[in-house]
This record gives C-alpha cells, structure tokens and sequence, in this order.
C-alpha cells in the first residue's frame, strides 16, 4: 500500500509534464497488478524483460562483485525460482489485457535499452 501510495502521489505530481510515466520492477505481485489498476488505471503498456535463469544468475553475480550485496550462488538460484513464481500470474494476468511487450533481454544493457526505446517510441507515435 505505501509503494502504490508513493507512485500515485508522484505521478499525480507530474500529470501535467509528461506524457506518461515508466515504473521499474512494480507491479512484482498480482495483487499489486490489481490494486494498482483500481486505485490508479490500468497501464497502456507492460514490458516484460525475459532472459534465461542463467544470464540472470550471471548477471546477479556481476552486481554482486561490483557493490555490497552478498548473495551467493544458492541465494541467488533460490530468488530467480521465487521471481518465476510470483511473475507467471503477473505475466498472464497482461497477456490476457494485450498491454504485455516482451522484451529478449538476452542482448546487452545498450540493445535492450534500444528495443524498449524503440517500442516506446512507436507506442507513442
């Protein structure tokens, strides 16, 4: 409830400024997904970054050395099966509303940021 009340406080700050707005990593729950849509709209479009279990866990790794977080290869392995858990309802939940964009973020950081640009770009033409 306070992540939602956060969100819908800033942008409702900026209504006037933009021409929408990009949430990183929320809705994380279905829950979140439905009370969102009720308390502020429904979303005109979802991206949904997909890359294996393994560029995950490689990645993660990287961010690990790079920074303070301690997770190791267990812990690791543990919250990606826990993130497929919690995002298959989410997932589905806007596939069925086709506001769903999946992304292969296989690529690099710079071809992913492209992909999302561009389907941004044409979204909004």
């Amino acid at each position: 409830g306070i992540v939602l009340e956060l969100l819908r406080e800033a942008m409702v700050a900026k209504l006037g400024d933009t021409k929408g707005f990009l949430i990183d990593g929320y809705p994380r729950e279905l829950r979140e997904a439905e009370e969102f849509e009720s308390k502020i709209g429904e979303p005109k479009l979802v991206f949904c970054l997909h890359c294996s279990a393994e560029t995950m866990s490689s990645r993660l790794l990287m961010r690990n050395q790079s920074s303070q977080h301690s997770d190791n290869t267990e812990t690791i392995k543990e919250g990606i099966e826990s993130y497929y858990q919690v995002s298959k309802p989410v997932i589905a939940y806007y596939e069925r509303k086709t506001q769903l964009c999946k992304v292969d973020a296989e690529g690099t950081q710079e071809d992913v940021f492209l992909e999302i640009c561009k389907t941004i770009d044409s979204f909004l033409k």
